[in-house]
């Protein structure tokens, strides 16, 4: 997952997320500038458009633009209501298949879910009383961020 951030007065601002499959960096293209600077929160690697391969190009483009959109829609969605449901909803799109998530840090999930990082920290002790997030060693990360997700 990578994190977007937009320059402002002052520093960066939380912009947007972009998730497996996404497009980042295509405004370069039209307006030859980069419109974000973009921050890894968990293991990624970012690849190429293959652009000229055959049968790539129309689907699979549109499908793109469709995730797009449904991601804008999800991360407005991660900014309103009970901060419980921000920090789930967060948690939700970071999930592997096998329930395994290694969450962003304390602080980056308060800019992404506009909460604060007290607020961020009492919800996920919450979450692990209640059994829905267990936590779970994983090599390299940091015990605190690495759970498997039973929810």
């Amino acid at each position: 997952m990578l994190r977007l951030d937009s320059p402002q007065a002052g520093g960066e601002r939380f912009a947007s997320l972009a998730i497996a499959n996404d497009i980042v960096g295509c405004e370069t293209l039209l307006f030859g500038v980069y419109t974000f600077s973009a921050c890894a929160l968990t293991d990624c690697e970012i690849v190429p458009w293959p652009e000229g391969e055959a049968g790539l190009a129309g689907d699979s483009l549109l499908a793109t633009l469709a995730r797009a959109q449904q991601r804008a829609a999800e991360v407005v969605a991660l900014r309103g209501g009970q901060a419980v449901d921000r920090v789930l909803a967060l948690v939700r799109l970071l999930v592997e298949s096998d329930g395994q998530v290694v969450l962003p840090t304390r602080q980056a999930i308060a800019d992404i879910t506009d909460l604060r990082f007290e607020t961020v920290s009492r919800v996920i002790k919450q979450l692990e009383r209640s059994g829905i997030l267990n936590p779970a060693r994983v090599v390299g990360v940091h015990a605190t961020r690495s759970f498997h997700y039973a929810g």
